[in-house]
């Protein structure tokens, strides 16, 4: 009777047919207790990192709220970590938390102008070169202003108009087809699979450059990623002190992951330099065509005013007049009011691209809260300190960029400024190796951490957002992309942290 409804609860959990990650998420909640009671709880919270991070690597099988979720509640019912450090990361983390709610369903409702603009830019720029430096300098330069999960949910927007404007105008075609002669049927089914696996290609790697150009231009200002606003309040910099504080590193990256950017594209590395189907540029230009002819004033108007909306965004953004959420809000509002949208089930639709990575995000803090917990970052944080001169800037820059692949960079750079912080008021650094220490936190917490879609918020809401099983871009295809720009670009910064700062 126990074997049989053991059975039934595993077919329930598991599904009809269970595959093999399913069985390894069993698996990964059965060994956890074993390590943390009969082992070591410092070898059971890598363990369980590592667990984690199989959860994305599975985010096209299986959305990784659920099992990394399970994770997380195991590692608090063991008392790896507590309610309350879930509590206070999530605190912490509070202004992130309402960017993912509010900003990324005001995209949402400026869509219409951005598809219609980037549709414009994407049929005019017909070097596929230089619609990938665009994006990437693009990305780059936004994000140098605006937060690099802004600037990730407007790439998205765009990509799933894109996919959807050639999926609508294809699902006609085949209609169409299904009714003509059925003798060539399999060879026009076959130019359409062809097409949508390379229009997917280029979206992929479109997508990926803007994502890369987010990272170049997050790590060169205060306002860039959260950790630098962190940074910079901690060594009492303003904007324009912390970009020249940073450009020794930060300008040399940018240049070489432009020149990276180029290099992928003209020699076709590791799946770039696909180019748009001249059949799906047809129906795109097609299809814009006549949904420009059709525009009504409504439309124009519409467009418009989304226009306006997204320049007050810019500016609040640039000049940081609150909080990234509550300017996300302020859009949502003035999009909707000034449009005449006031249906409660329209403005509820917007929201339901965030919300899961939302959940995510808290369990993800849960897994911080171990590592804080645990201690797991302690060797290495002694290890570095330890050291001196140049020699310890490098060691920084490497050791926050390795950690930042398997954790989130904010978190890291938190560990390691507060270290760093006691380090200098205990008289054991000089101010003038604070400060440079500062620096190579910042650069290697930024810029290493592309190779995974961990180290970056904005990589892991690309990899968790709905336009990522439209283009299959899966964790193990984002870090095969990413990995030029890993090498070239962590490269590249470490030179320049031993070099030139």
């Amino acid at each position: 009777m126990a074997s049989t409804y053991s059975q039934a609860f595993l077919k329930n959990f598991l599904g009809a047919s269970p595959d093999w990650y399913k069985l390894t998420i069993v698996g990964f909640l059965i060994l956890n207790p074993i390590l943390f009671f009969l082992i070591d709880p410092f070898v059971a919270g890598w363990v369980l990192i590592l667990e984690f991070i199989f959860t994305l690597a599975m985010a096209l099988k299986c959305y990784p709220l659920q099992p990394g979720g399970l994770l997380a509640f195991e590692a608090i019912v063991m008392g790896m970590a507590s309610p309350e450090t879930v509590y206070h990361e999530a605190v912490v983390n509070f202004p992130v938390i309402l960017l993912l709610i509010f900003m990324v369903a005001g995209i949402s409702f400026l869509k219409e102008m951005l598809l219609f603009t980037f549709t414009k830019i994407l049929l005019r720029v017909r070097s596929k070169i230089a619609l990938s430096l665009l994006f990437a300098l693009v990305a780059a330069v936004l994000s140098a202003f605006l937060d690099a999960l802004t600037v990730t949910a407007v790439v998205i927007a765009v990509a799933t108009g894109f996919y959807g404007v050639y999926h609508k105008v294809a699902s006609g075609l085949k209609h169409d087809a299904d009714n003509h002669d059925a003798s060539h049927d399999g060879n026009v089914q076959e130019h359409r699979r062809e097409d949508l696996e390379q229009f997917r290609a280029f979206l992929r790697n479109l997508m990926m450059h803007a994502a890369i150009g987010t990272a170049l231009g997050g790590v060169a200002t205060i306002v860039g990623e959260p950790q630098n606003l962190l940074i910079g309040s901690i060594m009492g910099w303003d904007f324009i002190e912390f970009y020249l504080r940073v450009m020794p590193v930060s300008l040399p990256v940018l240049f070489v992951g432009l020149a990276t950017t180029f290099i992928v594209e003209k020699f076709k590395i590791v799946g770039y330099g696909t180019k748009l189907p001249e059949h799906v540029r047809s129906i795109l230009e097609t299809y814009d065509a006549e949904q420009t002819a059709k525009l009504t004033k409504r439309d124009i108007m519409t467009m418009w005013v989304q226009a306006a909306v997204a320049v007050f965004l810019v500016v609040c953004l640039a000049l940081h007049l609150a909080e990234v959420g509550i300017i996300g809000l302020a859009v949502i509002v003035l999009a909707t009011a000034f449009n005449g949208i006031t249906d409660e089930h329209r403005i509820g639709h917007a929201f339901q691209e965030a919300l899961p990575f939302t959940s995510l995000l808290v369990v993800f803090f849960a897994v911080v809260g171990v590592i804080h917990e645990l201690h797991l970052f302690t060797p290495v944080v002694n290890f570095v300190l330890a050291m001196e001169g140049h020699a310890q800037l490098s060691a920084f820059y490497i050791a926050n960029g390795v950690l930042s692949m398997v954790s989130d960079n904010v978190f890291v750079a938190t560990v390691y400024i507060t270290e760093v912080q006691q380090a200098f008021e205990a008289g054991r650094i000089s101010r003038e190796q604070f400060e440079l220490l500062a620096v190579a936190i910042n650069t290697g917490t930024n810029i290493p951490s592309v190779a995974t879609p961990n180290g970056q918020a904005a990589f892991l809401f690309l990899l968790t957002s709905g336009v990522a099983p439209l283009i299959r871009l899966s964790y193990g295809r984002m870090v095969i992309l990413a990995l030029p720009y890993t090498i070239t670009m962590s490269m590249a910064g470490l030179l320049a942290t031993i070099y030139l700062l």
